[in-house]
């Protein structure tokens, strides 16, 4: 069957605050006998292209994306499709089939075939309560036939286009918020919750992923302490900073948790995280860096193991803080299917801060022209003057994520995440003082409880 010519009829300018033309399509049993499009007044230098369909079948070959509004005479005989389709609609609603008028199943039809476009119900005088039942099924607007004239239809064409503009703007505002805050409670309860009751350690974290309005990025860490007492601590790097890194982040936290909940530590946990990273990722060039540390229960000791990823930053009391030893670090996970990584042991002494980050942190641009990054030097010299300003814990980190912004000139571009180890050894003797002792010849109740370190 041959395709319909669009029928254009040149109107005169409608009364419209928007300069663009607009298209629209009217829908009647019978555009040259008993009704017809009245004359529309000029105004605002706007036109308006009328397009005509005897019939909704025409209609939907009409229907392109130009058309802005649509006038729908309910007299239109309903075609055996619409009814059927109307049927199905009244028996879903509870309502016995036919007890709907067929004005309202056509409209129901060109609703559905045109979900974006401006509808206006067109009906006799008589007929106020189907006129109201078709603005109450989705229409913008109704019009009666015999009170049309030009300018009440050039006022409801540009009412209808542009409260339908409205009211799809507010539904994608609608969607946004929501999807914005299901987003949000997902991310928040993927970010980890430090497991380390009964420890000597203080802990602190600060975030800041690089994709905007994230809670996430491709960084990630954790902190757990296992019943032997050790407390166990890692950061993270997946490459890039995309949502899919982000998720990958987050599979390489909880598999590490689990594992290092199991049992393992070093270049055994490594090799299966590895593992995990290498069926996760989408393709084969996405690789993380990893730095964990594992501090023995008394707090003196820690085993380091680095996978591409920068090594910590200790401050002890008396001394400058400085990195610890970097040079036997193995590659990122990711890079080489059989490698190792050794681990190392390093001493932290009675009191220190343990300072583990993300590359972010010392990428930023430094200098006045821009050319240069912080670079780890950079990075300490500016962490043993906020130290000499007395900054410790979460001032401490605020301070230096806030200053690498400042000397970057704005946002960084990549995540951040950064984390603090803490260990007072006289506060520990302090709170050992304070602790209640058994009395003399009385042993202490084997289910008697302590206050957590």
């Amino acid at each position: 069957m041959p395709v319909p010519e669009p029928q254009h009829r040149a109107v005169p300018a409608v009364d419209a605050t928007y300069g663009a033309d607009l298209t629209l399509l009217v829908i009647e049993a019978d555009p040259t006998g008993t009704f017809g499009v009245p004359e529309l007044p000029s105004a605002a230098g706007t036109r308006v292209r009328v397009r005509t369909a005897r019939n909704l079948t025409e209609a939907g070959r009409l229907l392109t994306d130009d058309v802005d509004c649509i006038l729908l005479d309910l007299a239109l005989p309903t075609g055996s499709e619409t009814r059927s389709e109307a049927r199905t609609d009244t028996r879903a609603d509870g309502d016995p089939a036919g007890a709907e008028p067929d004005g309202l199943a056509t409209l129901k039809h060109v609703l559905r075939i045109a979900p974006r476009h401006a509808v206006l119900a067109l009906t006799a005088e008589d007929d106020a309560e189907l006129a109201a039942e078709a603005v109450r099924v989705g229409a913008q607007d109704y019009l009666f036939r015999g009170e049309l004239d030009g300018r009440l239809l050039s006022r409801a064409i540009r009412y209808a286009v542009e409260r339908k503009r409205a009211d799809i703007a507010q539904h994608q505002l609608t969607e946004s918020r929501l999807r914005a805050q299901e987003n949000a409670r997902l991310e928040r309860g993927l970010l980890p919750t430090p497991l380390l009751q009964g420890s000597d350690l203080s802990f602190a974290s600060r975030y800041r992923p690089g994709r905007s309005r994230a809670l996430l990025g491709g960084d990630f860490y954790d902190t757990v302490r296992t019943p032997d007492g050790t407390v166990h601590a890692m950061i993270g790097d997946v490459c890039g900073h995309g949502p899919d890194e982000a998720a990958l982040g987050v599979e390489l936290r909880i598999a590490w948790r689990a594992l290092t909940l199991a049992g393992l530590c070093g270049d055994e946990l490594l090799s299966t995280l590895q593992q995990v990273l290498e069926h996760e990722r989408e393709s084969e060039e996405i690789f993380a860096t990893l730095c964990t540390v594992d501090i023995s229960p008394d707090g003196r000791r820690a085993g380091l193991c680095l996978a591409g990823h920068p090594a910590p930053l200790i401050a002890r009391q008396g001394r400058a803080a400085h990195l610890l030893p970097y040079e036997d670090g193995g590659p990122a996970l990711g890079l080489l299917p059989r490698a190792r990584w050794p681990r190392r042991q390093v001493e932290l002494g009675g009191s220190w801060s343990l300072m583990m980050y993300t590359d972010g942190l010392i990428e930023g641009r430094v200098g006045p022209t821009g050319t240069q990054r912080l670079g780890q030097d950079g990075m300490v010299a500016m962490i043993n003057r906020q130290l000499e300003q007395g900054l410790t814990g979460e001032a401490l980190l605020e301070a230096a994520v806030t200053q690498v912004q400042s000397l970057n000139g704005g946002e960084l571009t990549d995540d951040v995440a950064v984390l603090l180890l803490d260990r007072d050894e006289e506060l520990i003797r302090r709170r050992g003082r304070s602790l209640p002792r058994p009395r003399s010849g009385s042993a202490t109740p084997a289910n008697a409880q302590r206050t957590p370190l």
